[in-house]
């Protein structure tokens, strides 16, 4: 769970990366490979994109 704004950005530039990791096994993975590889990612991204929305929607505490 995301604490601070500090995570926020740690956890928005993991995103980041992931995709970019997804971006290159589209053109350089087999489609076996492909299908292996890509849930995993795709999992860890959906999971990191819930906590980044859930930290956004919480009030900040001043």
């Amino acid at each position: 769970m995301i604490q601070n704004d500090t995570e926020l950005k740690t956890t928005q530039q993991r995103i980041a990366y992931f995709q970019d990791l997804l971006m290159q096994l589209r053109v350089k993975a087999t489609p076996e490979e492909f299908l292996y590889v890509s849930s995993g990612y795709r999992v860890e991204i959906e999971k990191m994109q819930k906590e980044v929305l859930d930290y956004l929607t919480q009030q900040a505490n001043k």
